[in-house]
């Protein structure tokens, strides 16, 4: 399969037998910015979907062949396809159609005859709703990866004040090990909700918050919040942690691990590494050069005991060459 990303507002594949709904609503869709490809049939559809993945499927229901139902559940049989949004045109008054389209996983219907505003605003919601589900993390529902690019990017390109907090936890592989991961992902949990606290805490503007995965977050906020936000989060996590261990190892402060040779090794209990690149004493030209200066700085937070916060405070690309930033924060 050839997946197709359009530049554009997405690329929306039309499914209909009616000729004059199929070129009445590529017309609109068109004139809204969207790549448009259609189809006349079920099996028409599928194979254009194994062609080029559409952002977006408009399917009718009754068709020949294969109806608009069978195709939806085609849709989300294939792993390939499974998350593509389906939105299915249904006859006014079939309400069994839009029981059984929706049953089948559409997303949404719309019911002939349609307004045109109507339909862009809901291919445009769909869209949206799919974009935010596809870039937030599956264990804490926070945006992911491309959302926290683009929100670090656009701070970039405004030339805004800003600081990103990288946040790791110490020694987190000593939780998987001792617990296994379900338990390891109780501790995930816990960071993000004392972190959606504390940046909830730190007024407006409301500081973003992203989930990289695993026990890494970022959070973009302004210079004058990292404080409150690191010290905010360092205390709540470490008192909530404890909670988590089992009692014996909460009682002893540590966990007591073999490693593959059966030596035994002791290992403190889980503090968090936070590491800042800041815009306030110095400007970033690309997004990746502040997260790149951010695990520097969480790098240099690792090395010290305890809970650490590092805050980079060079001010051009000479002095990053040797400077070590100042401590910051709770230790």
């Amino acid at each position: 399969m050839t997946e197709h990303r359009s530049a554009g507002p997405g690329r929306v594949l039309v499914v209909d037998d009616d000729p004059d709904i199929v070129r009445f609503v590529e017309m609109n869709l068109r004139f809204e910015g969207f790549e448009v490809a259609v189809a006349a049939d079920g099996v028409q559809a599928l194979a254009e979907i194994a062609r080029h993945r559409p952002d977006l499927v408009l399917l009718d229901v009754m068709m020949p062949e294969l109806d608009g139902v069978e195709v939806t559940r085609r849709i989300r049989a294939d792993p390939l396809t499974a998350g593509l949004p389906v939105i299915m045109l249904t006859a006014k008054g079939l309400g069994a159609d839009r029981v059984a389209g929706l049953t089948a996983g559409a997303d949404d219907y719309i019911i002939k005859p349609f307004d045109t505003l109507e339909l862009v605003a809901r291919v445009r919601s769909t869209l949206r709703r799919n974009r935010e589900v596809r870039e937030a993390s599956p264990l804490t529902g926070l945006p992911g990866n491309t959302r926290i690019l683009r929100e670090i990017a656009a701070r970039v390109r405004r030339d805004d004040r800003f600081a990103l907090c990288y946040v790791d936890i110490d020694r987190f592989k000593s939780v998987n090990d001792a617990y296994g991961f379900v338990r390891g992902d109780e501790f995930i949990s816990l960071l993000a909700h004392v972190l959606y606290e504390a940046v909830t805490a730190a007024g407006t503007p409301v500081p973003f918050l992203g989930h990289v995965g695993g026990d890494d977050f970022l959070v973009l906020c302004l210079p004058g919040q990292v404080e409150a936000i690191t010290e905010h989060a360092i205390a709540a996590f470490e008192a909530g942690v404890v909670e988590l261990y089992d009692p014996a190892d909460a009682a002893a402060g540590h966990l007591r691990l073999p490693d593959r040779r059966r030596e035994i090794h002791t290992f403190p209990l889980v503090t968090l590494s936070i590491g800042v690149a800041s815009s306030q004493h110095r400007r970033f030209g690309d997004p990746r050069e502040v997260v790149a200066v951010a695990t520097e700085m969480k790098q240099v937070a690792k090395s010290r005991p305890g809970s650490y916060v590092a805050v980079d405070r060079r001010r051009n690309r000479v002095e990053a060459a040797g400077a070590e930033p100042p401590p910051s924060g709770p230790q």
